[in-house]
């Protein structure tokens, strides 16, 4: 029986930091952060604020630090005679995610959606964070297998701060059971909790499903960038969605 590997972060003092807690179960983050980044407290509270904030770390009622429950931010849904979970994403969800990812953008006009999975595929982490932007991701599961999935992509950059850029995509035989709406909920949810203002999306024209879907869900058309796709030989406008927080 093979032991459970630690999630994989692309910061090495992050990759310390949660390592060091897994070790040892529960630990005083005065005690960590003297072990670990003693000349550099700031740079400390920033990354267990991340790795809180990412569902990896949390704090027990003493005030100590300890790793999250696996099962930690999972709701589990009843819509339409489909029983599903939504979760954050795990770094060992990685396949599936990127192969759900795929399956949608090969079948419908989902540019971004397949930037996405390139991104996945060339960096083998879900969770990226840099001085220049960082992203999550949710997913939605059947019996473990993934379904669905939202991605929010939040710059770092103090004028581009309050903005985050979000896709949302579901299994075409899983839709009509509210999936799309759980997603998209968890992800604005995330943004305005991490204190972002308003929350795009960029599809193109011909996608008139995620269109109508986020039309219909209050988001509205901010911007049309004429012939800025070239899909199967053919000029498409790009249509720019938002949603104020």
């Amino acid at each position: 029986m093979g032991t459970a590997k630690s999630p994989q972060f692309d910061h090495r003092d992050r990759q310390r930091i949660y390592e060091y807690v897994e070790r040892r179960g529960t630990v005083d983050p005065e005690v960590a952060r003297s072990e670990l980044l003693p000349a550099d407290g700031r740079g400390f509270r920033h990354h267990v604020s991340m790795l809180r904030r990412d569902g990896y770390l949390t704090l027990t009622d003493g005030g100590d630090l300890s790793v999250a429950r696996k099962d930690a931010g999972r709701e589990v849904f009843t819509e339409n005679g489909l029983a599903f979970a939504v979760r954050p994403a795990r770094q060992e969800d990685l396949t599936g995610l990127v192969g759900a990812i795929r399956r949608i953008a090969e079948r419908s006009d989902h540019v971004v959606a397949e930037a996405v999975a390139r991104e996945l595929e060339r960096e083998d982490a879900l969770v990226g964070h840099s001085a220049i932007e960082s992203r999550r991701f949710f997913v939605a599961t059947v019996n473990e297998e993934i379904v669905g999935w939202v991605h929010v992509r939040a710059s770092e950059l103090a004028k581009l701060r309050h903005t985050a850029e979000l896709t949302v995509g579901v299994l075409p035989e899983y839709r009509g059971h509210g999936v799309g709406s759980r997603l998209l909920d968890r992800g604005v949810s995330w943004a305005a909790d991490a204190g972002h203002e308003k929350v795009y999306q960029s599809v193109p024209a011909t996608n008139e499903t995620a269109i109508d879907f986020l039309d219909a869900r209050g988001w509205e058309t901010e911007a049309i960038r004429e012939d800025h796709y070239r899909i199967d030989g053919e000029y498409v406008d790009e249509v720019m969605l938002a949603v104020e927080l």
